[in-house]
Parts: structure tokens; C-alpha cells; sequence
């Protein structure tokens, strides 16, 4: 059988960023690429170890800190300006800074976030304050995730880190459209919940927002009949390809691919219910023939990335912290901004609960499925030339 060819994704969505090896194997950004990122925030530059590896995740008990929230919000709203960006989905907060927050501070900003899905906070000093405190403070909401390809601060595993642009290549040379919504790591046995990201350099010419969709009223909108039938359908979400798009470039994966299903109608500890699929990683519905599967997932990607009146754009500034609840948004970089520049983003996310169609099944105990069929190129490296 011939090889499979693997191409790599545009530079200006996953950076054309020069790259060195250490003495102690560390893949680095290389100083002449580092040199165009703010030196303050280098603490943050994304680094590989091919040696790095992790168990996969097991499961464990959730109990989300929003249940023990006063919901009239005196420990977090007290002296804060607030604006909806729309009426359903995202505001943003000004006047609180979410380091100085109280435990029951912090509980309050778990149910804020799940009633908001999205909140934009400005003028915060996570960044000042370096990863590991970044890390310490994710800590509260839930097991900080490690992500099994991506880049990540050569001290830190705990924080996602994604360098774009740094190139003269043309994203949009051989796509038309770069916009690819997702819930994170939805593949996970237990995907994050609550999300805390930030733009850590931010390109001078503006650009680069993040777009959210609001996957509960996504939900909402179907037909009472098209919502009935799909109760108690499950679907596969799969980490394979992205972990192979991680090895035809040559980087790392750090724990072996995993599929799990999950209910395509998701309902959280909080009794809301979501829309839980997303093209990143969804691929099929149990029990159904390819064809059928195909047309319903299809339509449902379309639903939520079509429906510009189900979305918000982040737009960032300096010091902003942008905090999600990944169980009930779905979520894209923009690439509008130019790509000769460089944008460095960081996230930390702490694992919620295993995603449940009914509260009667909540912490019930699973087991995560590893994949193991030829597709996944880290069992046949050596018989697959890679480009």
C-alpha cells in the first residue's frame, strides 16, 4: 500500500516561527523569532519534548464549584462594570481583578461563566504574574488538562500555547476560509470546563478576536421533535487526527489518541442543555449508518457555524483574560490579522465532569477508549513518509 501523505496546515494559523533544539532535546522558538514577541511574556513561548509522555486521563469525581455560588454574585460583581456583548451569550467586566478573588469570589465567577458562557475581563495581571500562577489558580476549578500536542511553556504542562503568524506565506493560499469552531479536547473522557484564555502578544495591526457560539441556545433552537429524536444519541469524538496532524510536522504527542462517545445532548451539573457536538472532533453517531450520520452531524455543524445571531467575537486587548465555559460555547481564532507579525496565545483548563444526557448519570464512573486501528500514524511510523 502506498504511503499516505500528510500536508501541514498554513503557517499563519500555526506559526512559520523558527525553531531550535536544545542540548537537552527541548524543542524552543529560536531567538530570532522569540525576538519578535514581547520579552515579558517569553516565560509563555511555546516548547516540544519528544520524551514528554502521559498516561491517559482515568476518571475521576467532579463537583462543580458554581453549586456552591450565592447567585446574587456579592463577592464578584460588588464593584464591577458590566456589558453584555449580547443578551444571551458573553459580557464583559471591567473594575475586578479574578487574582484577588475570594474562594466564594471564585465559585460565583463558576456559575457567572455558565449562565454567560463567555466573560471578558480587562485589565488583569495573569500574565505579570507567570504560568505557574496561571496553573495555581486553574487549580480551583478542577485538575488543570495537559494537552496532548500542542505547545506549551517549558516550565509549565499544564498550559496550552498556540505562536502564530511569523511568516510571509499566505494563510489563504490554498483555503478559502480558516475558521474551524470547537469545543476543546472534546475527545477527552472528561473535556475542560471552565477555560481561562489570554493574548499574550497581540499583532500591531489589530485582528486575531476569538468568535464564540452559544451551543445551549443552539440547542434551543431546533424543533421540539428534531430535539426529541436526538436524545439519547451518542457521538464519537476522536483525538486521532490531530494527533497524526501533530506527527506529519514532525512534533510531539504526548498521550496516545483516545475516542469516547459522548451524548450529542449534553446536559450540565447546573441542569442546562447543550448542543455537544463540534466539527473539530466529532466524527460519527453510534448506531447509525454512514450516511445518516454524515447528514445529521452536517447539518448541526452548519447550524451552530451558519448562525452568526448564535455568535460573539472576543476582541482582545493588553491584559485581557477571556474565561469560557467550554462545556456550553464553541469557539474559533480569527485569522484576519497580519500574519508577518506574531500572536501568542495561552490557555489553561480545568477537566469537568464526564459529559452526561441525564443528572441521573452524573460522576458515574467510565473508562476512556484508546484508539488503536492503523489510522493513527504513531503505530507505523516507520513505514509512512511524512511531508
Amino acid at each position: 500500500m502506498a504511503p499516505v501523505r500528510y500536508t501541514q496546515g498554513p503557517r499563519g494559523l500555526y506559526a512559520g516561527s523558527k525553531l531550535e533544539t536544545t542540548a537537552k532535546g527541548w524543542v524552543v522558538v529560536a531567538p530570532e523569532s522569540a525576538s519578535k514577541v514581547n520579552k515579558e511574556v517569553h516565560a509563555y513561548l511555546p516548547t516540544w519534548n519528544k520524551d514528554e509522555h502521559y498516561e491517559p486521563y482515568k476518571f475521576h469525581e467532579y463537583h462543580d464549584p458554581a453549586l456552591r455560588a450565592d447567585p446574587s454574585f456579592p463577592n464578584l460583581l460588588a464593584n464591577a462594570e458590566t456589558k453584555n456583548i449580547s443578551p444571551k451569550l458573553g459580557t464583559e467586566i471591567k473594575g475586578v481583578q479574578l487574582s484577588q478573588l475570594s474562594d466564594a469570589g471564585r465559585d460565583e465567577l463558576a456559575l457567572l461563566v455558565h449562565q454567560r458562557g463567555v466573560l471578558v475581563f480587562r485589565d488583569q495581571d495573569f500574565v505579570s504574574k507567570g504560568p505557574q500562577h496561571f496553573v495555581d489558580y486553574v487549580k480551583y476549578f478542577g485538575n488543570p488538562h495537559i494537552h496532548p500536542t500542542s505547545g506549551r511553556p517549558q516550565e509549565i504542562a499544564n498550559i496550552h500555547v498556540v505562536l502564530s503568524g511569523d511568516t510571509k506565506e499566505d494563510p489563504y493560499n490554498a483555503r478559502t476560509n480558516l475558521v474551524g469552531f470547537h469545543s476543546d479536547v472534546s475527545y477527552e473522557l472528561q473535556p475542560p470546563g471552565i477555560s481561562f484564555l489570554t493574548v499574550t502578544n497581540l499583532p500591531a495591526g489589530g485582528g486575531g478576536d476569538t468568535v464564540f457560539i452559544d451551543s445551549a441556545e443552539a440547542y434551543n433552537r431546533l424543533s421540539p421533535i428534531f430535539r426529541e429524536k436526538l436524545e439519547g444519541l451518542k457521538a464519537i469524538h476522536s483525538a486521532v487526527n490531530q494527533a497524526n496532524g501533530a506527527l506529519s510536522k514532525g512534533s510531539v504527542v504526548r498521550r496516545h489518541p483516545v475516542e469516547n462517545a459522548h451524548p450529542i445532548v449534553r446536559t450540565t451539573p447546573l441542569g442546562k442543555k447543550v448542543l455537544f457536538v463540534n466539527r473539530g472532533f466529532t466524527r460519527r453517531i453510534e448506531g447509525l449508518k454512514v450516511e445518516e450520520s454524515d447528514a445529521i452531524l452536517d447539518f448541526l455543524f452548519d447550524h451552530v457555524a451558519k448562525a452568526h445571531d448564535l455568535q460573539i467575537r472576543a476582541n482582545w486587548e493588553k491584559n485581557t483574560v477571556v474565561v469560557f465555559d467550554n462545556r456550553i460555547v464553541n469557539h474559533s481564532a480569527i485569522v484576519d490579522f497580519d500574519t508577518t507579525e506574531s500572536r501568542l496565545i495561552a490557555r489553561a483548563s480545568a477537566q469537568a465532569e464526564r459529559p452526561i444526557g441525564d443528572l441521573k448519570d452524573l460522576n458515574k464512573p467510565a473508562e476512556s477508549h484508546l484508539f488503536e486501528g492503523p489510522e493513527y500514524l504513531g503505530n507505523k511510523l516507520e513505514d509512512l513518509k511524512l511531508a
